[in-house]
């Protein structure tokens, strides 16, 4: 369960389950499939799919809590991170605050972080500098 990628599973499942469990309970799943989903296009089904989009935010943090079934719950996620970015946040720009709000960089980054999550081996071994090897300073 603690391994190497604990320290960005950790706040993927926080993040995760805080943007998703208050709206379960406040109206704000059914306010987001009805008043937005529905709206552009989903009727009748923007409450279902809100709803599935975060429950599988609940499933994947569960996932990532046990370090179990890690890329599909990666590719789910990555999938309406992606959605989210192309529906809501890209017409926004960048930034989340500051520059300006409810941009696209904090999906950009969770992204990255779940393909790392996912995938913690990919670039090992590869372009790595042993501090031990003795180099040609003339070179």
């Amino acid at each position: 369960m603690i391994d190497r990628t604990f320290l960005l599973r950790f706040p993927v499942i926080i993040i995760l389950l805080v943007h998703s469990v208050p709206g379960m309970f406040d109206n704000g799943i059914n306010d987001f499939g009805n008043l937005y989903l529905n709206e552009i296009g989903f009727a009748p089904f923007g409450v279902t799919i809100a709803w599935l989009i975060k429950l599988s935010h609940v499933a994947a943090a569960l996932c990532l809590l046990f370090n179990r079934y890690i890329k599909i719950a990666g590719f789910v996620t990555i999938f309406v991170l992606v959605m989210g970015i192309i529906m809501v946040h890209y017409k926004e720009g960048w930034f989340v605050v500051g520059g300006g709000r409810n941009g696209v960089e904090f999906n950009f980054l969770l992204i990255f972080v779940l393909f790392y999550i996912m995938y913690p081996d990919l670039f090992s071994n590869t372009g790595k500098v042993d501090v031990n090897t003795k180099h040609d300073a003339s070179v």
